[in-house]
C-alpha cells in the first residue's frame, strides 16, 4: 500500500512533464522566423517559406512561389520598417503550428498570423497573413 501511495505522485509528475514537453514541442516556432520578422529581413524569412506560400496583406491574397513571396514581403518591410514583433499566441499539432503576433512598424501596427507545416523535420511557412490593426 505504501508503494502505491509513493507511485501515484511520481506517475502524476511524469504525466505533467510529458504533457508540458509535448505541448512545448508542438507550439514551438523557429527563432529564425521571429528574428527575421523583427529585423524586417525578407530573405531570411524566405528561408522558411514552403515552395508555394499563401500571402494575405492589404490588397494581396493569393498563392505565390517562394521567390515571389519573398519579393512581396521585401516590399512590405521596405514600406513598413519593423520596430518590434511580439508573439501573442501559438499552438499546433504534430504536423502543423501557428503563431499570432503584433508587429509594430514605423508606419503603424499589424497583426501577423503564421501557419507552419512540418515537412521532413523542417518548419515551412505555408501561410502568412499581415493585417493592419484597427484604428491605424
Amino acid at each position: 500500500m505504501k508503494i502505491i501511495k509513493l507511485l501515484i505522485p511520481l506517475l502524476f509528475i511524469q504525466i505533467l512533464c510529458f504533457s508540458y514537453a509535448s505541448n512545448t514541442l508542438y507550439n514551438d516556432i523557429p527563432d529564425g522566423i521571429i528574428i527575421a520578422i523583427k529585423e524586417g529581413n525578407a530573405s531570411e524569412l524566405a528561408k522558411y517559406f514552403n515552395n508555394n506560400v499563401e500571402l494575405a496583406l492589404s490588397d494581396i491574397d493569393d498563392m505565390y512561389s517562394k521567390n515571389q513571396a519573398e519579393l512581396i514581403i521585401k516590399d512590405f518591410f521596405k514600406k513598413h520598417p519593423p520596430t518590434s514583433f511580439d508573439i501573442l499566441h501559438k499552438g499546433g499539432k504534430e504536423t502543423s503550428r501557428y503563431a499570432i503576433g503584433n508587429l509594430t512598424t514605423s508606419t503603424g501596427k499589424f497583426r501577423i498570423t503564421i501557419l507552419i507545416k512540418i515537412k521532413e523535420d523542417k518548419s515551412l511557412i505555408n501561410q502568412l497573413r499581415i493585417e493592419k490593426e484597427d484604428g491605424e
